[in-house]
């Protein structure tokens, strides 16, 4: 980026002004200082108007005049204006507007009024009169002074009449009927009202409330309120606090307090009764026509209007009991009737109560409905506006504060309410005017009772003399700007200092000797300003980035531990990479820390007030998560690099002086150091000099010293440049006149010397690092702070001076820095292209394909495309004549003849063109020729393709290093930010997803790969494999990047600490711009590069053989060791996990090369070769961590013949793609998959613990050879024995399937041992049933045992089979389950079997039955971290009810049957209670997982793209169906029955396909999904042909032709499971949390004991059964029933305690109401228009953070209240505060109430039906708030 200079000026530094640092630069602070002429007093001249007799006098005064003196000068010099006593004038300063005129202070200085020269001022008589109207319409006129308020004057004016507590009272200014037409209520009208609000209007009109009284504000005059002189005042009660002591003795007041009471009865502002209503009237009759005269006093004497409210006057009867009321007041005098009268009224509920008519927000509504609020002297009341009936009430001493604005009113209890209470009105300053009085009252009427005859007086002093034998003055500089009031304590912190002697001892008669105590060096903090909250905050990230550093120059003592290595070459490749990596990761950290490091000089320049401490703290957190990383970096390649020359010690070292000057730099910038400024640039600049000798040790010191020389000579040469400027400047600062200009020069020239300064120092910090883009921006961001500085100082100087020569030098030196500024960018600039100039091809090829794309565009404009072609063939012959010029000078032979072959065709391409043109510029409206010139323009644009396409090539690969280099940079920034933000992240749910292993370990799988394949690019730039490595490892990084990037966004706003969070924004803004890169430059490469997969691909694989067979030489040599980080169960696990990745890899080989598509072929032999790497690695690691030797080489040799059988399919699926149709090509390909196949099973067979399991699979065949005989062996043994033999034998083997399933998540040893016990408990079962089928009298029988005995063979094959591939691969969806069913159907095998071929005693059969099958569901418990069944959570609770039930009434049973002896009866409820048990298990189970997973701190599994297990049953059906098709014993409808299997599954398969192929966006997986499911479809159609003949003719021939159809259909059914068994389809299974465990565990603890207690309960009754008659028994027995009931009720109370989202919604609930409190706090502030703004955090973070903060609820609340306090406090306007903070309320409040509901239905269906209509409408209040804000 370039500056350039749009002025001429120059500045320089005086060097005796200015001394100069060791670098030659001047750095100090400019300080010009210039007399200032003393100031002289000047004579006010003023124009006094005497009033009375229009009289006016210029006079003149000094400014320090009092007006008291000023008066009586004009006494004297005017004799008109000397009559009247001399205290009844004053001096009147008129407006033209009278509200605004003021009198003048006797006790005031003219000057204090800022009057100037011919100012008019009138001198007049104060006095004024005034009417008050009493209530009962008296009329009194008093003269009152107009300078005074009106609360002064109440004093006077009520004296005058006779009132005490004037304090009660108040001036009611009558609003005239035009006047009302604006309205002065709550609620202003307005022409365009709404209906809801005129019906408010009358509602209040209604009322009579307080809103309705214009009372005088207190503290203003009459003038300031516009209250004329002819105006007439009511005064009237405002305050009822000392009306229930006015009686009879003070009959003014009781006047006023009747008529006031009388009206407010009458006017219907109290309610009463008809009753009342009738009693006030008859005593308001005696006080006004005195005592009841019968004849006089009759129906039709009164006024009823005048007596009665006029919802009472029609009444019949009511003058009637009026007089009757009337009556009974006797002969009370008139005075005695008022106190009557006042008395009953003081008992109406609203008597005293001051009432206005407001609107508030109905709760979680956006909605205002209308409520009276009243103000008594003990209380303030919510108040129904139509009853007036109080519908809540709060005590006067529980209000804390409140708060009024122009259009709302807000009150705070404290701790008495958790929310505040805000209502709409326009009243809410007379509203907490009524609230102050009343305390103000309160008070004083308080302090009059405490203080016995003293006046009470809050503001008086006590007086403490301080004797001190020294003072102490302190200097220190301040930064002052002009801002907002901030509210804060002013007391400083106390400092405690240790004796200078230590502890003294007392000493008595003597006098101590005097004490001292001198401390230098250090400032007394006690009396520092206070810190700001974003200083504070910015010293919480200094103190943790400190402890990191010293954390991390402790680790820095030694280097890391490695284990031995081998010598083989993977070994060696392994080192390298890693080598390789570290390098790369320092680099890319280094790079962080330097950026960080000039990001923290350029913020903290200037004025400390300004500066965005938040960015510092992100710059500082950068800088020690990337220390604490760089650190791990450095101790690895320490270890691995070679230590002969000490070379491991030289980078230790370098590493640690990095550490400490960072360590510096923490120290120099903390806000209360008060370092000076060059101490943060030294220290900057030490960092720098660490960081390049770092890089140098490790070699990747990329910029070379002279271009350092050059860069700091270049900033040394701006900062001279500025020197001299700021010389010029001064020159401009002595001939200014004004001295505000002046200084504003000087400030200009120090702002320009600084930035400069800070220029070099960033300088000096990036250049080792420069290549970095974070560098190069901080360096042209302090260049762009030089460039604004001087710009400030030509502009200052501007304003200062006219003189054309100075400005002229001042221009002159300006462009000088502008120039040297641009020549520094340009060096940087230069430097970040690598000093490449631009090719001759780049700019004449770039010119071409622009030109050509106008040419196409300007079709119809032929004038237009013939200009663009002059252009094209200019750029073209500049194209040949380079490629000539290139030719003539290539040594290689071949090269030049294509360099001039190529040149040949660009120039008759260009030829082509010209001629063209021609013909369009004759013909310019023939289409056709234009027609011809787009043609000739489009060949000449392939030519130049063709003729470029080594330069571009070669352009696109060093685009896409750098790139790379970008990317990978920038996702190590990002995982350190990640992991920095962790301890500082709320929401758990969310920093697991950003580290979790689809993530943060994925990632860095990647990036080493993405590293290596840059390194391998530089090292071999002519390599295409290399290339191609490249390009393919970028391409494989963008989707783990993509989600990098979405999941730290997704984190942001959860993380507290502001810095971090800044950080990992920057890191993810950084790595998304990154990989946008990287991903178009990959593609263009890729299109560049052709299509090169297969030979790459085959190269590896041929990589992979040889370093295989070196392994294998190492191993004999017994030199073959393990690499770091590998184990046997690691490796084991990774090569069963990718022997099904590298089969998915293959059979899309297969397809793609079957039909010829040699670009998705080349795909399908990239990604098999990367799964081939992998299966590699994990070989080699087996074969280095056995202890055995035969294992290791059989390992090795497996390995090794899958590479060369993969090689050879690889150069097959090449060569079938030159015959796409030849049937030889095809047939070659496919034996060669079945022998790749064959050799990846033998290799997944070499793996410990596989043979063992082989082995008894063979065992468990030959065994079960033995039912295939036609006759049985005889039996040796009795039926007793036999019976007795297979009962035990049975139980053996239920025993080791148990077995089977626990050591399959175990070791492989602890497999192989269960493995071969299981075969010898089969041959011993299998032995013991065949021997008790020959005991079996009938044929039948014997046949149903032996057939129960093959389905115990078959289902003890299927438990190994899945033993097998559950330790090969644990991590297989649903592996857990698969081989939990098989090991129950193996128990419900022995089961029947045992139940068909035994005779026991009487109920002896189902309780054995009921106990196997309970010990083969107790492995459900064992940990369930899969789903066991689909039941929902509430299900589970449903099953568990009605199993209960069952199992209750199973229990009941037993015990009943056992007493009465019915066996059968006792065998049935066995039954129902072992079905029973296994459905509590199984819903135990499930509940728990559902507990377990729902964990907020477990992960949730991800669904995959296919299920594996749906597609392997799939094919297992639809083969056993085909078997049965051709088998000859088949009958018609088993041939309908399997065509029908064949069709279901054959349609499912297809279904899945295409849902699988529109779900992923792997294009190459796209495709497969489809013509797999295209291949199945068309089998499946000719089968079913064949089928159709088949049904009508069975025939051999036409099974012949069924069976040859079945074989594509099976073919392709099993490719097409072997490619969807990828692990990169499979959904990843849920991982709990240790957290999730300990949930679990009270319901899994309820289960066993349930388990175990039915297990002896069963036992028990099994004896029971055959002797009833045993008392003990019966004993145990009822004790095991107690302890199964109570189990099944912990197990009921666990399941509902633990149910998932309980405890999160009631999290969740404080969290939000938390919220709202802090959200009404900040609304009373805003109210206040005290709301302070924040510092700690910027405009654009909370306004990222709003948008962000709304796509979770309750973990992204508190952030959400944070951000939108913090975006109210920004905003300047008192409204829009007030707006934006009642919409986020509620928001908040719409959110909690939709929790509610959430937590009420809590999952449930049933209940979620009745709950689901709040919660949608919770959720669109949601949705159409957030619009709104």
């Amino acid at each position: 980026m370039l500056f350039i200079s749009r002025y001429r000026h120059d500045f320089s530094f005086d060097p005796l002004r200015f001394p100069q640092t060791t670098d030659g630069l001047y750095l100090r602070t400019c300080e010009f200082t210039y007399p200032t002429p003393p100031a002289k007093m000047v004579a006010l001249s003023l124009k006094i108007c005497v009033c009375q007799c229009n009289l006016v006098k210029t006079m003149q005064f000094e400014p320090s005049t009092a007006v008291y003196d000023a008066c009586r000068i004009i006494r004297e010099r005017v004799p008109e204006a000397q009559t009247g006593q001399a205290s009844d004038y004053g001096l009147f300063l008129s407006d033209e507007d009278l509200r605004k005129g003021i009198w003048l202070e006797s006790g005031r200085t003219l000057d204090y009024y800022m009057l100037r020269n011919g100012d008019i001022i009138e001198y007049k008589k104060k006095q004024r009169p005034l009417k008050i109207k009493m209530l009962d319409g008296a009329v009194k006129t008093i003269m009152v002074d107009d300078s005074k308020t009106v609360g002064e004057l109440l004093v006077t004016i009520c004296s005058r009449i006779g009132i005490t507590n004037y304090e009660e009272y108040s001036l009611i200014q009558e609003v005239m009927e035009e006047k009302k037409e604006d309205g002065t209520g709550t609620l202003k009208k307005d022409r365009t009202l709404l209906r809801d609000e005129r019906k408010m209007e009358k509602l209040k009109a209604k009322l009579h409330t307080d809103d309705d009284l214009n009372w005088l504000d207190h503290s203003r005059t009459f003038r300031e309120q516009g209250v004329e002189e002819t105006e007439t005042l009511l005064l009237r009660r405002k305050f009822f606090y000392s009306d229930q002591n006015v009686d009879s003795r003070d009959p003014v007041q009781l006047n006023l307090l009747y008529v006031q009471a009388r009206d407010d009865i009458l006017n219907g502002s109290h309610p009463v009764s008809f009753d009342k209503a009738c009693e006030f009237a008859g005593i308001q009759a005696q006080i006004q026509f005195g005592p009841h005269i019968e004849h006089k006093h009759k129906p039709g004497f009164l006024d009823l209007k005048e007596f009665l409210p006029k919802e009472y006057i029609k009444q019949r009867g009511n003058e009637k009991k009026i007089f009757q009321d009337h009556k009974n007041c006797g002969e009370m005098t008139e005075i005695e009737a008022k106190v009557k009268y006042v008395k009953l009224a003081r008992s109406l509920r609203t008597y005293g109560v001051s009432f206005f008519l407001v609107k508030e927000k109905m709760k979680s509504k956006n909605k205002l409905v209308p409520r009276l609020l009243g103000i008594t002297k003990e209380s303030v009341m919510r108040v129904e506006e139509k009853t007036k009936d109080v519908v809540q009430e709060w005590p006067l001493t529980t209000v804390k504060r409140w708060a009024a604005s122009p259009k709302s009113f807000t009150l705070d209890f404290g701790e008495y309410q958790e929310s505040y209470y805000s209502v709409q009105t326009t009243e809410g300053e007379q509203i907490s005017q009524l609230i102050a009085g009343y305390i103000d009252i309160i008070l004083k009427k308080k302090q009059s009772k405490d203080r016995f005859g003293l006046e009470g007086d809050e503001e008086s002093t006590m007086l403490e003399e301080s004797v001190s034998p020294k003072k102490s003055t302190i200097l220190q500089q301040q930064f002052n700007r002009v801002g907002r009031v901030e509210h804060g304590s002013v007391a400083l912190p106390g400092v405690i200092r240790s004796g200078s002697i230590g502890a003294e001892s007392l000493s008595m008669g003597t006098m101590p000797s005097a004490q001292q105590q001198v401390i230098m060096g250090q400032m007394h903090r006690g009396h520092m300003p206070p810190l700001s909250s974003a200083q504070q905050a910015l010293m919480g990230t200094i103190n943790t980035s400190m402890q990191a550093v010293q954390q991390a120059q402790a680790d820095l003592g030694e280097v890391d531990n490695l284990p031995p290595l081998g010598q083989d070459m993977a070994s060696k490749v392994w080192i390298q990479n890693k080598v390789d990596e570290s390098k790369h990761e320092i680099h890319s950290q280094v790079d962080a820390i330097t950026a960080g490091t000039a990001s923290v000089v350029n913020l903290t320049a200037g004025d400390p007030t300004d500066t965005d401490y938040t960015a510092v703290g992100c710059a500082i957190t950068t800088i020690s998560s990337n220390l604490t990383e760089m650190s791990k970096g450095v101790k690895l390649l320490a270890a691995l690099i070679e230590d002969d020359t000490g070379g491991s010690n030289d980078l230790m070292g370098a590493a640690r002086n990095l550490a400490g000057a960072v360590s510096d730099l923490l120290k120099a910038v903390e806000p209360a150091s008060g370092e000076p400024r060059q101490t943060v640039l030294s220290a900057a600049g030490s960092i720098g000099q660490a960081s390049g000798d770092l890089l140098l040790q490790i070699g990747e010191n990329e910029s070379d010293e002279r271009f350092q020389e050059v860069l700091m000579i270049l900033a040394k040469a701006v900062a001279n440049a500025a020197a001299m400027m700021v010389l010029k400047a001064k020159n401009v600062a002595q001939v200014a006149d004004d001295t505000v200009l002046q200084n504003r020069v000087i400030a200009a020239a120090t702002q320009c010397a600084l930035s400069t300064s800070q220029l070099v120092a960033c300088a000096k910090v990036v250049s080792p690092t420069i290549s970095s883009p974070v560098c190069q921006e901080q360096l042209i961001e302090a260049g762009k702070l030089v460039d604004r500085s001087v710009e400030g100082c030509v502009q200052a100087c501007l304003s200062a001076t006219v003189d054309g020569e100075m400005l002229k030098q001042v221009s002159s030196a300006a462009s000088v820095v502008g120039q040297a500024l641009g020549d520094l960018l340009e060096h940087v600039c230069h430097y970040a292209s690598h000093g490449e100039p631009i090719g001759r091809y780049d700019q004449a090829t770039d010119t071409i394909m622009t030109v050509t794309e106008s040419i196409f565009s300007s079709m119809g404009d032929a004038g237009e495309m013939v200009r663009q072609a002059r252009v094209l063939a200019q750029a073209t012959s500049d194209l040949v004549n380079a490629m000539r010029s290139d030719a003539e000078v290539e040594v290689d032979v071949d090269n030049s003849k294509k360099l001039l072959a190529a040149a040949k065709l660009l120039a008759d391409a260009t030829a082509r063109m010209v001629e063209a043109a021609k013909g369009a510029a004759a013909y310019p409206e023939n289409e056709d020729q234009q027609q011809r010139l787009r043609e000739a323009a489009e060949g000449l644009r392939v030519a130049t393709n063709a003729a470029a396409q080594n330069a571009i090539k070669k352009k696109l690969i060093n685009r896409l290093e750098n790139a790379a280099k970008q990317a990978a940079a920038a996702a190590t920034q990002t995982i350190a930010a990640s992991q920095n933000a962790a301890t500082s992240n709320k929401n758990t749910a969310a920093h697991q997803q950003l580290v979790q292993i689809a993530c943060i370990e994925q990632f860095l799988y990647h990036i080493p790969r993405l590293v290596q394949g840059v390194r391998g690019s530089q090292a071999q730039p002519e390599d295409l494999t290399t290339q191609l490595a490249l390009i393919t490892t970028s391409q494989n990084f963008l989707q783990p990047g993509s989600k990098m990037v979405t999941s730290a966004k997704s984190s942001v706003p959860t993380v507290m600490d502001q810095a971090a969070a800044m950080q990992l924004g920057q890191c993810a803004k950084n790595l998304a711009t990154s990989l946008a890169e990287l991903r178009t430059v990959a593609q263009k490469a890729h299109e560049a590069c052709g299509p090169m997969e297969i030979h790459s691909a085959l190269t590896a694989v041929q990589t992979l053989k040889t370093e295989l067979q070196d392994a294998k030489m190492a191993a004999i040599d017994m030199q073959l060791k393990p690499l770091p980080g590998e184990s046997m169960e690691q490796c084991a696990r990774d090569l069963g996990s990718t022997s099904k990745s590298v089969g998915s890899s293959m059979a899309q080989l297969l397809t793609c090369a079957a039909q010829g598509n040699e670009h998705y072929t080349g795909l399908a032999a990239r990604e098999t070769a990367q799964a081939l790497k992998t299966l590699a690695q994990a070989a080699r690691g087996v074969a280095a961590s056995t202890t055995n030797p035969q294992v290791a080489a059989s390992m090795l040799d497996s390995a090794c013949d899958v590479m060369e059988g993969s090689a050879m399919l690889i150069h097959e699926a090449k060569q079938a793609l030159v015959s796409p149709g030849d049937a030889e090509s095809q047939q070659r390909l496919a034996q060669v998959a079945k022998s790749v196949s064959h050799s990846l099973n033998n290799c997944v067979n070499c793996l410990p613990g596989q043979k063992d399991v082989d082995m008894a699979l063979r065992s468990i065949g030959e065994a079960s050879k033995k039912l295939l005989g036609e006759t049985l062996p005889p039996s040796t043994r009795s039926f007793q024995e036999a019976q007795s033999e297979l009962n035990q034998t049975a139980a053996d083997l239920n025993q080791s399937a148990g077995d089977v399933v626990h050591a399959s998540r175990g070791s492989s040893t602890q497999l192989a041992d269960a493995s071969g016990k299981f075969s010898e408990d089969f041959d011993e079962f299998l032995d013991a049933g065949i021997e008790m089928a020959g005991h079996t009298q009938r044929k039948d029988e014997q046949i149903q045992v032996i057939g129960n005995l093959k389905n115990i063979s078959m289902a003890s094959s299927k438990l190994l089979l899945a033993a097998k591939s559950l330790s090969v691969d644990p991590g297989a969806a649903n592996a857990k389950n698969l081989l939990a069913a098989a090991a129950r159907a193996v128990t419900e095998s022995i089961n029947q079997l045992i139940t068909l071929a035994t005779q026991q005693a009487p109920g002896q059969k189902e309780c054995d039955n009921a106990l196997r099958e309970l010990e083969a569901v107790k492995g459900m418990l064992a940990n369930p971290n899969e789903p066991v069944s689909n039941l929902s959570y509430f299900h589970c609770i449903e099953s568990v009810m009605e199993n209960s039930k069952v199992l209750g009434e199973s229990m009941a049973g037993i015990s009943q049957n056992c007493k009465t002896g019915d066996v059968p009866a006792f065998g049935g409820c066995v039954g129902l209670a072992s079905k029973a048990l296994c459905g509590l298990t199984e819903a135990a189970g499930q509940a728990s997982y559902l507990v377990g997973v729902s964990d907020p701190n477990s992960q949730a599994g991800h669904q995959g793209l296919v299920d594996a297990i749906q597609f392997a049953r799939a094919n297992q059906a639809i083969q056993m169906a085909c078997q049965n098709l051709v088998d000859p014993d088949s009958s018609p409808s088993q041939v309908l029955s399997s065509a029908t299997i064949v069709a279901k599954h054959t349609s499912a398969l297809c279904n899945a396909c295409r849902l699988a192929s529109s779900k992923t966006a792997n294009p190459t997986a796209k495709r497969h999904f489809v013509q797999s499911a295209k291949e199945v479809a068309n089998s499946t159609a000719n089968l079913v042909k064949t089928i159709k003949a088949l049904d009508g003719d069975f025939s051999q021939e036409n099974r012949n032709t069924c069976l040859v159809a079945t074989a594509p259909l099976i073919e392709a059914v099993e490719n097409l499971t072997a490619f969807a068994s990828n692990p990169e389809f499979a959904s990843s299974p849920a991982q709990i949390s240790n957290e999730g465990s300990a949930a679990q565990e009270p319901i899994l603890q309820s289960a066993r004991s349930m388990l175990d207690s039915s297990t002896h309960l069963l036992k028990t009754a099994r004896s029971l059964v055959i002797n009833p008659k045993d008392p003990p028994t019966w004993s145990v027995l009822a004790g095991h029933s107690r302890t199964v009931s109570d189990s099944i009720k912990g197990l009921i109370t666990a399941i509902r305690d633990k149910a998932p989202g309980q405890r999160e919604c009631d999290y969740s609930i404080d969290n939000i109401n938390r919220c709202i409190r802090n959200i009404e706090q900040a609304s009373l502030a805003a109210v206040s228009q005290n709301l302070a703004s924040r510092d700690d955090i910027s405009l654009e973070v909370m306004i990222v953070n709003e948008t962000l903060h709304v796509t979770q609820l309750a973990g992204y609340f508190e952030p959400l209240i944070r951000a939108s306090v913090g975006v109210a406090s920004k905003l300047q306007d008192h409204q829009q505060q007030m707006t934006f903070l009642d919409q986020t309320k509620t928001l908040a409040e719409s959110a909690l109430q939709m929790i509610y509901a959430a937590k009420e239905g809590g999952g449930n269906p049933k209940v979620w039906n009745n709950m689901g209509d709040r919660a949608k409408i919770s959720c669109h209040n949601i949705f159409l708030i957030y619009v709104s804000i």
